[in-house]
């Protein structure tokens, strides 16, 4: 994507980015991306309203209900094959309006009992979020909390169900330039006119180099690759917890690693450069998920997947319940197919976005995902 200069804009985080660069110099894009969607007065997750017509982007739970009425009904599997353990916590990181949630506890309705186990607990970091949240679940005779992080949850140790549904894509992660001297941290600093600008410095740690020299042979001069640390509340509530957990993730990116600057930007439905407003549009990576494979099974944790989200939806039923909700609907039919449409595109949402499964070793695979290993 191409820098449009004229398009660049001092929103207060800009100018509280370039006084911090002027003061320290530049910083990393994980650093970028952190002040981006979370800085404490200007993040663009602190305060805004994201999500739908009205915000920046749309979720899968926001195009049709059928999304989150079959991860409510992967959820009632799972806790089957978990052995039903009453209580239990079912995690959502990064819940948006709660509309994902709210459609899964729907379809749950159909086992009495897991809603009578069930403690929901939702971690977001946007007090609008939240508040759509709580008005979008006051109805529902289950326990919510929204504990920040899941060690503050009212009993972290119970047996965990854990969605994160497009949420590691705002994972901040660092890039890197291979250069004709070996590898070069990738840096927001400032031009000669003043403006955010991206540039490299030869500091990179010898621990990421060897690493990108091992996941990047063929990386050519000049191409950014990009590396996760994945050590936030998500990882460690995946590698720590200890009970039983089962994991879901659905997010758009890549089933490999290679070379390619994945940082984007989206404000108002529309792709833009992602130094152009900082803390006022959507700044994500697309997952790398044999990365995700990598750091976040374990010898206690299996991996199950990826497949794209077509595969996973497919094989949850999702055609013989749109079938059932158009038959019952028929003057929604249209409206039905043209959603599952465009969660199933092999060329959009589809294939673009895929299901990755995490679980206790001593659990079964889990549904609509194909076995996994141990690291």
């Amino acid at each position: 994507m191409s820098y449009d200069a004229s398009a660049r804009r001092d929103t207060p985080l800009a100018l509280k980015l370039k006084a911090r660069i002027v003061a320290e110099g530049p910083i990393r894009v994980d650093e970028y991306i952190e002040a981006c969607l979370y800085d404490a007065s200007h993040g663009y997750y602190v305060n805004r309203e994201a999500i739908g017509a009205r915000g920046d982007f749309i979720t899968a739970p926001e195009i049709s209900q059928i999304f989150g009425e079959l991860i409510g009904l992967w959820c009632v599997a799972v806790w089957d094959e978990m052995g039903r353990p009453t209580p239990f916590n079912l995690v959502e990181f990064g819940p948006g309006r709660g509309t994902l949630m709210r459609d899964a506890l729907r379809a749950m309705r159909l086992r009495p009992a897991i809603l009578a186990a069930v403690r929901v607990n939702l971690l977001d970091t946007s007090a609008a979020f939240t508040a759509q949240q709580r008005a979008a679940l006051a109805d529902l005779p289950v326990p919510i909390a929204w504990p920040g992080k899941l060690v503050h949850a009212a009993d972290p140790t119970l047996p965990a169900i854990i969605i994160a549904n497009e949420f590691l894509d705002t994972t901040p992660i660092e890039q890197f330039v291979r250069t004709a001297n070996g590898w070069a941290t990738r840096r927001v600093g400032l031009d000669c006119d003043g403006a955010l600008a991206f540039t490299t410095s030869a500091d990179c740690p010898a621990p990421a180099a060897r690493q990108l020299e091992q996941r990047f042979p063929t990386a050519r001069q000049g191409e950014v690759c990009e590396l996760y640390s994945f050590d936030h509340d998500f990882a460690v509530a995946i590698l720590q917890l200890p009970a039983r957990v089962a994991a879901l993730i659905l997010d758009y990116g890549h089933m490999r690693s290679s070379p390619g600057d994945t940082l984007q930007a989206v404000r108002g439905h529309v792709h833009e450069h992602p130094l152009t407003s900082p803390g006022e549009a959507d700044v994500t990576t697309q997952v790398d998920f044999q990365q995700a494979t990598e750091s976040l099974g374990s010898s206690r944790i299996l991996v199950d997947g990826p497949v794209t989200q077509a595969e996973f939806l497919g094989a949850l039923g999702i055609v013989e319940r749109a079938s059932t909700l158009m038959a019952a609907n028929p003057a929604k039919a249209m409206e039905i197919e043209t959603a599952v449409a465009r969660l199933m595109s092999p060329a959009g949402m589809g294939g673009r976005f895929k299901a990755l499964g995490l679980r206790s070793a001593d659990l079964p695979p889990l549904p609509g995902l194909p076995p996994g290993r141990r690291r």
